[in-house]
């Protein structure tokens, strides 16, 4: 009795062990099933002509942006003026952006550049003493201000590609030099550029606008259009990206990475040039020892746009709303009052996303 008690148990438990899994295989499968379904339907989305033409990732952006001013403007009322936040958000957006178009061309070989923010105040700085107390006129300093900045490139460049340097090491040195060369050039006093009702130099203030019109806005997105061209449509631009995705094979293949590297550095110190005019264009002042804390919000429009941290992808479209997102990201972070410091962290913590995300699109890729 006590056999067939003990032979009846285990058939019963087989039974329940079968089913389980059975139902476990049913689960899996119906799982299986689910992904593949939402799968096939993003495919869809992708394959649309219009989604295809314009890039999900950048509709997607695009909808943050709309999305993010909506809920300010919901959540802060009259804090968040509608006029003044777009006027706010794209003086921030016209230094801002020439920064984040020239960072994407160094990301894009699978290097990085920390020195950007300080070496705009080192040209705005350098060139604006020049002015003020030497005398030079204002569109000899605005042309010294970007041969500043690419000299600046060019040196990072060198640094980077002919000597071996690795970027990070570079890139800490530069914005250390940048730093001190500033302070020591100004005597560490805070240099002012003109006034827009300066007779002389008034004018200088027309490059972000001009009776209400955004001039800035216009050469910054012609700047954009431009940079996207040289990327995807010449020679330089595809072995800039072909150096993040495989250098040693560009290498073995002939081509002279060095020389291209280092032009990805030089554009991005040409930008960082003009960038630091559009800077003094709109907020006037600089003063020595700062700059460091644009150098993660450019990185994160970069990012944030679709350029992967590795190198070999680059997105301008995606870099130019990125810079949007950012910059009206801090005209909403000041309008609720938080200091420099919140500012900040939260700028930290959107890297770390973005970056994280990043990898985890290419792991799946891969």
């Amino acid at each position: 009795m006590q056999d067939s008690r003990y032979y009846i148990e285990n058939a019963e438990s087989a039974k329940t062990l079968l089913l389980t899994d059975k139902v476990r295989k049913a689960y899996e499968k119906s799982g299986r099933q689910q992904k593949l379904k939402e799968g096939e339907k993003l495919e869809k989305l992708k394959q649309n002509p219009i989604v295809k033409k314009l890039g999900l990732n950048r509709i997607l952006l695009v909808c943050i942006l709309v999305l993010m001013f909506v809920v300010f403007k919901a959540v802060l009322g009259s804090k968040f003026p509608v006029g003044d936040s777009i006027k706010s958000t794209l003086n921030y957006v016209y230094f801002l952006g020439f920064l984040s178009l020239g960072v994407t061309f160094v990301i894009a070989t699978g290097g990085i550049d920390f020195s950007i923010g300080p070496v705009m105040f080192c040209c705005a700085l350098v060139s604006g003493y020049c002015m003020t107390s030497y005398g030079v006129p204002c569109a000899a300093a605005m042309v010294l201000c970007i041969l500043i900045g690419l000299a600046f490139g060019t040196f990072n460049g060198w640094l980077v590609s002919y000597m071996s340097v690795p970027p990070f090491i570079v890139s800490m040195a530069s914005m250390n030099i940048a730093k001190g060369i500033a302070s020591v050039f100004t005597k560490t006093q805070s240099v002012s550029w003109p006034q827009s009702s300066d007779p002389v130099n008034g004018w200088f203030r027309n490059i972000t606008s001009y009776n209400g019109f955004p001039v800035g806005l216009v050469i910054f997105l012609a700047m954009a259009v431009i940079c996207g061209l040289v990327l995807y449509n010449t020679k330089p631009g595809r072995y800039i990206l072909c150096l993040g995705s495989n250098s040693e094979a560009v290498r073995l293949s002939g081509v002279n990475t060095r020389k291209w590297r280092m032009l990805a550095y030089m554009i991005c110190g040409f930008l960082v040039g003009i960038g630091a005019l559009f800077f003094v264009a709109t907020y006037t002042t600089v003063q020595p020892g700062y700059g460091d804390q644009y150098n993660n919000e450019a990185i994160a429009g970069c990012v944030m746009g679709g350029t992967s941290m590795v190198g070999g992808l680059a997105s301008i479209g995606g870099t130019v709303i990125g810079v949007f997102i950012i910059s009206l990201l801090q005209q909403g972070i000041m309008a609720f009052g938080l200091g420099k410091g919140q500012q900040m962290i939260i700028t930290g913590i959107i890297v770390i996303v973005a970056v994280y995300a990043d990898v985890s699109a290419r792991r799946r890729k891969n």
